[in-house]
């Protein structure tokens, strides 16, 4: 134990909660020798769990298990069960296991069955404790109190009692003695499950001629068994009477709650209540209802003095202990608040929106159903409001107390509540370095899931999402994974579905890569139609955990709708589908279509801000939440953005590949496989998040030099973005089986997808190479040209709205004049110069046409650009 020195404080923590890696790699710290072999085993139980060794010597071995699965072993505290069987503990690191902390022997069944410690005589033993764990036995025993371990809270140990009292009505007839069956006091752990079985167990234990009673420590905060008692209470005090009378003290507590627990009804609960603390009201829950009890004085004194002047024979007979009691049953008035019962369980805030939650839970009495929702302070500040909340959120739950009664139980209820940090998005939190979705966590390796209470308890931190719109279906077990689905991948898509999957593993590690390069690239997935992009993206969803969600298309949305979408998620992608709204081909001819602003995707490139929204409160309190995931366009066309947009992407171009009869078996097979079958390969990512941060960083540095070697590559943006990708195909490599030769394509192929972006940013934009090919259509019409206005052979002077009128004469085919002027100054094969008054050889040969020789020169204003073929050194006109 840790203690305050302080007078006034004196605070005592144990020293698990604060250095618990001391217990975590035992057989490290403390290896077995040859003259101690069991000193691994030895170390757990003196130091883990608080044993007197000379009183359990010889009682367990040390042992060994190994995981094949996992591929990971322990050192284990083995100890021989009934029959043949054995339970052991693994002692080393068992969080590396998940939920499988102990393990019976294969093929063994604890049903019905108890361990007994050897030093145990069933045949004198005259009062038995039956505990859950072999350790909750030990602790007991270490003060003096015998007690089986029945290894679980179900089933009921039916063969185990049998045979106690068939031994005892046997012991019968070699002493000449009435078997007397030793009283049962059912002290398993205080959980829900437990409490229930012990209810279920008296009855029948009495059927057999036992007598039953319970023992159940009140859980104030952290879940407590009796070995914990013993360690945090009764073996750290050194004097004998101080120590017998903690113990006294603690079982009493643990025997009224035990009682508790076995009332027949709510009034016998009530009075139980009231002996053990003698208040003249207090509200109280029996059997998931939630009651009042309030005693009225007059009745009682009445009743009192009944029972003392009465005559009949039998009250005469009673103790002053049994007159009260009677007295207190006819005077104490209980009253139902709620057909069901609520208990707060903790308090979680988003600090950034200044929102704040109470999170209950609400059983039910009918089926034992439970209910969790959360309230606001208002909700429970108001019997009305709350009536209302509980009907909400609970089918048929009411409540009817007064507001003063509502006081009274959100007063001792809030009191102390513990506090859970909460996200508003599903994925990567980088403040608490964890991974976080609705029901499992992945922090520094280790796989968490949901407690009880719908949070993740990782060490120190209590955290949970509030995300809900997203539903992932994460498979933590290894044993469903099947492997089987790389060759038909590689089959089906080659190279570019690896890149694809691997731009899926890198949006796992999106904000770790940020962190380090500032930047994260964006994939552009496109193709013909029937390439397979529906069917590649779909599958590689399932392995990340989401099935039949492929994405949103971005244009039949609001902004505000887009932005609550992108920032719903961290390290995951969001795929934009079909936005390909600024295809010339689909603007120029039918219905016009909504233009999707690519220029909104700039800040996310570097996760900067996904906008600007007020948050309600009294100050000028603004949220701003960064972009944390990463962004896939899939469409059949090419995206056209301006350069700024078209460095910031991957290219991936997927064609249709001439079917054969294994590609179309592999690619069925692709379909029909179950996220169930594919999601583990993201927990497999999640759990190797410093490994694979360490192969990317160390990678990229390889592949980075390799690109600057490449003399057509010359965009600092795409070598670094195509050398993230490099890296992150090393990553995969990591984490599924790719062959070198395998590898290496996909290198080839990333290097040749860089070479073509900086192609791409060379060309025009697609509605630009269209203008200017109308152009040179128009112009081939007369040799001195019917659109180029200027008289220097080195410009090209152009009037956008005659130009536009001209292409409708001679049906050509052309984008409207807004998005020209919105294209045409990124010209890149005719350099754009700028708008200017140009003297018009155009407008002169019009006029020489109508027959007006003699007037001015017309200027007019026009779009000049750089004449290529006739290339000087003209400033002006």
């Amino acid at each position: 134990m840790l203690m305050c020195g302080r007078g006034s404080c004196r605070h005592q923590i144990h020293i698990k909660d604060i250095y618990s890696d001391l217990f975590e790699d035992v057989s490290r710290n403390h290896p077995a020798t040859p003259e101690n072999p069991a000193a691994s085993a030895d170390a757990y139980l003196s130091f883990n769990r608080g044993f007197d060794l000379q009183q359990i010597r010889g009682w367990y071995t040390q042992e060994n298990y190994w995981d094949q699965t996992l591929d990971i072993g322990s050192t284990t505290v083995r100890f021989t069960m009934p029959d043949g069987g054995y339970w052991e503990r693994l002692i080393d690191r068992p969080s590396r296991f998940g939920s499988k902390k102990a393990r019976f022997k294969p093929g063994w069944s604890y049903r019905g069955k108890c361990w007994v410690p050897p030093c145990v005589d069933l045949l004198e033993v005259k009062e038995l404790w039956i505990v859950e764990g072999i350790f909750d036995a030990i602790a007991l025993l270490h003060h003096g109190i015998a007690a089986v371990s029945m290894m679980s809270s179900a089933p009921y140990p039916e063969a185990f009692l049998q045979e106690l009292a068939t031994q005892r009505l046997a012991q019968e007839g070699k002493d000449g003695k009435a078997p007397k069956l030793p009283a049962l006091v059912w002290a398993l752990d205080n959980e829900p499950s437990a409490r229930a079985g012990i209810r279920k167990y008296g009855p029948r234990a009495a059927e057999l001629g036992y007598r039953s009673s319970a023992a159940q420590i009140p859980q104030r905060g952290r879940k407590v068994d009796w070995n914990d008692l013993h360690q945090l209470r009764w073996a750290n005090i050194d004097d004998e009477a101080k120590r017998k009378e903690r113990i006294d003290k603690d079982l009493h507590e643990a025997r009224h709650y035990g009682d508790l627990l076995l009332a027949e009804s709510a009034s016998d609960y009530a009075m139980l209540m009231y002996t053990w603390h003698e208040r003249q009201e207090f509200p109280f829950v029996y059997e998931n209802c939630l009651y009042w009890f309030k005693l009225d004085l007059n009745k009682y004194n009445a009743a009192r003095e009944a029972l003392d002047g009465s005559e009949r024979q039998e009250d005469r007979l009673m103790t002053e202990k049994q007159k009260r009691d009677k007295a207190l049953r006819l005077a104490g008035g209980v009253v139902e608040l709620a057909n069901c019962a609520f208990e707060a369980l903790y308090y979680q805030r988003n600090l950034i929106t200044d929102e704040a939650w109470y999170y209950l839970r609400i059983d039910f009495p009918h089926d034992g159903g439970t209910v969790k929702a959360t309230f606001t302070s208002g909700q429970l500040a108001a019997a009305a409001e709350f009536k209302k909340r509980l009907l909400h959120v609970a089918t048929g739950a009411m409540y009817t107390g007064s507001g003063g009664q509502l006081d009274h139980l959100m007063r001792k209820q809030l009191y102390g509540l513990k506090v859970v940090e909460t996200i508003d998005y599903m994925g990567y939190s980088k403040e608490h370095q964890a991974y976080v979705f609705a029901d499992v966590a992945v922090k520094g390796g280790q796989v968490y899931h949901a407690n009880d209470e719908d949070y993740f308890d990782m060490g120190k931190t209590r955290l949970k999402t509030l995300q809900r719109s997203i539903q992932l279906h994460i498979e933590t077990r290894p044993s469903h994974y099947n492997p089987d689905w790389l060759p038909k991948l590689w089959l089906c898509f080659g190279a570019k579905g690896a890149i694809v999957l691997a731009f899926w593993l890198g949006s796992t590690l999106a904000e770790q890569i940020r962190g380090v390069h500032k930047s994260f690239p964006f994939l552009e997935f496109t193709g013909e139609p029937g390439a397979g992009k529906s069917t590649l993206i779909n599958f590689i969803w399932k392995m990340f955990g989401r099935a039949d969600d492929e994405g949103k298309d971005p244009s039949k949305g609001t902004q505000s709708g887009r932005r609550r979408w992108m920032g719903q998620v961290s390290n995951q992608p969001v795929v934009l589908l079909e936005a390909d709204r600024n295809d010339p081909s689909a603007a120029a001819g039918g219905r016009p279509k909504k233009a999707y602003d690519w220029d909104e995707l700039k800040p996310l490139y570097n996760g900067g801000s996904l906008g600007v929204t007020g948050v309600k409160t009294a100050g000028n309190e603004t949220y701003e939440p960064p972009f944390r995931g990463s962004i896939v366009i899939s469409q059949n066309a090419a995206v056209s953005a301006h350069e700024a947009i078209l460095t910031r992407l991957v290219k991936v171009i997927l064609m249709r590949a001439e079917t054969t009869p294994e590609s179309r078996v592999a690619i069925a097979e692709l379909e029909q496989m179950q996220v169930e079958q594919l999601s583990h390969f993201m927990v497999k990512v999640m759990t190797q998040e410093a490994g694979l941060m360490e192969c990317f960083l160390k990678a990229f540095k390889g592949h980075e030099t390799t690109l600057r070697g490449v003399k057509e590559i010359r965009v600092e943006r795409i070598i670094k973005n195509h050398a993230q990708m490099m890296a992150l195909i090393d990553c995969l490599a990591m984490v599924c089986p790719l062959t070198q030769q395998q590898v290496n394509e996909c290198r080839a192929e990333l290097v040749s997808m860089a070479i073509e972006r900086q192609f791409a940013i060379s060309a025009d934009h697609p509605g630009v190479a269209q203008f200017w090919e109308v152009y040179d259509y128009l112009e081939a019409e007369r040799d001195d040209g019917v659109v180029n206005h200027s008289r220097d052979p080195n410009l090209i002077a152009i009037h956008i709205n005659d130009f536009v009128r001209l292409a409708a004469e001679h049906r050509q085919e052309l984008p409207s004049a807004s998005d020209l002027r919105t294209w045409l100054p990124d010209s890149s094969s005719r350099k754009y110069l700028g708008q200017r008054a140009v003297n018009s050889r155009i407008r002169e040969r019009q006029n020489q046409q109508r027959g007006f020789d003699n007037l001015k020169p017309i200027t007019v204003r026009c779009w000049v650009f750089e004449n290529p073929n006739r290339r000087g050194n003209a400033e002006t006109n």
